[in-house]
């Protein structure tokens, strides 16, 4: 018992039956040291997703109940919410319990969301903005689960000062996501204090280190970064642990250079053989266009953006993509235009191109021109209704398709009206910025900012051509090859994948 308890790594193996791998052990034995030596010293542990972060937690926290059960000793573990996260470690740390040799018999839970082995006690808390939890002691660890998700704020209001009274050894552990996170402060300053004293304090892994010594996993990351493409924000935070801007350009050159592969050129009419896709963002129309006497529409609204697309379905069968590839092939753009007419000419384009589906933006004053377009065009038109998580989703969605190479603009050159509005999109694809809430949900605002002048004409520059493109993300959860494709495409959290099945 007693070499056992010198030795967390043998104890964890031998009385949990988990053998922990060599990046795990660092971090475990760094933090251990400063708690025993009562050093009071702040970690940072960044792991990838799916690496083993939760399961070292777990197998910390009871080797640490078994080794102070003789001590009154108070450990404390903040969750960015109380359901499910709280909750989700208390059945962590009890699952390691209930197989641990030594204390399955011996810890029993107290009050909902204490665990106590002898006089060692261990007590769950959220850190939501609006818990409460003023009052409660970390006399001996305290740790911030997902601190990238917890506010600085509740943070050093409520939650330091549990660690003061004795200066607590702190542990905070996530996954990178903006600069400006709890996560991103404490990793600056504890890199600060190794520079000052050698002592290390930050532990950031990254894919390759996982992979190194799990092979599926670097297969599974592999499979990831080719989906979503390696510059995708959530690629960089959830695998490599490069922290990303809070806000910013949305489309930096990197990615535009990627979006600019396409070998194909613009057409006006249809290829035999070929699929089709419409992709339609509709603008409010201008009721004062008929009566101007000029004959002029209102250039400063936003505009009816078409885009049409060829759906390459090779790539479905790539073992890593798994999902079509979109090549603009043919654009259009109406202002001020009414939406009686604008029906009429689109149903001349389906007619003509006969896509196999149109998405169309079917919210607000849109509704009523999908619903002619679907009754007449019953199996094609999928209406698609903007909202901030809608909208949100739908951006991380086509920067996904835009990273792994599904964007492919024409090969477009000459003064023709492809390329005046090819020329007007890439426009508007530098002028989009983005702001992403450091909230576990990530919702990311995106669009032209209101105010933006068009650098060519110095007229307002808006998202309309930028945002019908864009809704090519929601064919990727299109049935192609079903005989009669359903049409509700169900959404999907982009952090799903990453975060089943974590240990």
């Amino acid at each position: 018992m007693k070499a056992l308890l010198r030795n967390p790594v043998a104890f964890t193996e031998y009385t949990g039956g988990i053998r922990l791998r060599e990046y795990q052990c660092s971090p475990m034995l760094a933090i251990l040291k400063s708690v025993l030596a009562h050093r009071g010293l702040s970690f940072v542990i960044m792991f990838p997703r799916q690496s083993g972060k939760n399961e070292l937690q777990a197998q910390l926290e009871c080797y640490l109940l078994t080794l102070l059960s003789q001590t009154p000793a108070e450990l404390v573990k903040i969750s960015p919410t109380w359901k499910p996260q709280s909750q989700n470690a208390m059945r962590r740390l009890e699952r390691v319990l209930q197989q641990n040799r030594i204390v399955q018999r011996q810890w029993r839970k107290e009050n909902g969301y204490i665990y106590r082995v002898g006089s060692a006690r261990m007590m769950f808390f959220s850190g939501a903005p609006e818990a409460n939890i003023v009052g409660a002691t970390a006399s001996t660890l305290l740790e911030v689960d997902e601190a990238q998700d917890v506010s600085i704020i509740k943070y050093d209001k409520d939650i330091a000062p549990m660690a003061a009274s004795t200066n607590a050894t702190r542990v905070f552990w996530g996954t990178a996501w903006t600069s400006k996170t709890l996560l991103a402060r404490e990793l600056r300053a504890a890199r600060q204090s190794e520079q000052a004293d050698g002592i290390r304090r930050a532990f950031v892994l990254t894919a390759r280190e996982v992979a190194a010594e799990v092979e599926a996993y670097g297969r599974f990351v592999a499979e990831q970064t080719a989906r979503l493409g390696r510059d995708h924000p959530l690629v960089k935070t959830q695998f490599f642990s490069e922290e990303i801007d809070a806000e910013g350009g949305m489309f930096p050159p990197s990615r535009r250079q990627v979006m600019r592969g396409g070998r194909h050129a613009a057409s006006g009419m249809p290829q035999p053989g070929c699929i089709y896709a419409m992709l339609l963002d509709v603008a409010g129309e201008d009721e004062s266009a008929s009566a101007d006497s000029s004959g002029q529409v209102n250039r400063r609204r936003d505009s009816t953006a078409l885009t049409i697309v060829q759906v390459d379905l090779s790539t479905l069968q790539d073992d890593l993509l798994r999902a079509p590839t979109y090549r603009c092939v043919h654009r259009r753009l109406w202002t001020g235009i009414k939406h009686t007419a604008l029906y009429g000419q689109l149903h001349a384009l389906i007619e003509t191109w006969q896509p196999q589906v149109v998405v169309m933006d079917a919210t607000g004053i849109g509704a009523g021109l999908a619903s002619f377009l679907q009754k007449r065009f019953p199996n094609k038109v999928l209406p698609f209704l903007f909202n901030h998580v809608s909208k949100s989703k739908l951006g991380w969605d086509f920067l996904s398709v835009c990273d792994s190479g599904r964007w492919q603009e024409p090969n477009t050159g000459g003064i023709d009206d492809q390329s005046a509005l090819q020329a007007l999109f890439w426009r508007q694809v530098e002028g989009a910025q983005y702001r992403v809430d450091d909230s576990p949900g990530r919702l990311m605002k995106w669009s032209v900012p209101d105010g933006t002048r068009d650098p060519l004409t110095g007229e307002p520059l808006h998202d309309d051509l930028l945002i019908s493109a864009a809704l090519c993300a929601v064919l990727d959860g299109y049935a192609w090859f079903d005989p009669q494709p359903a049409l509700l495409v169900p959404g999907q959290d982009p952090l799903f994948d990453l975060d089943s099945g974590e240990y």
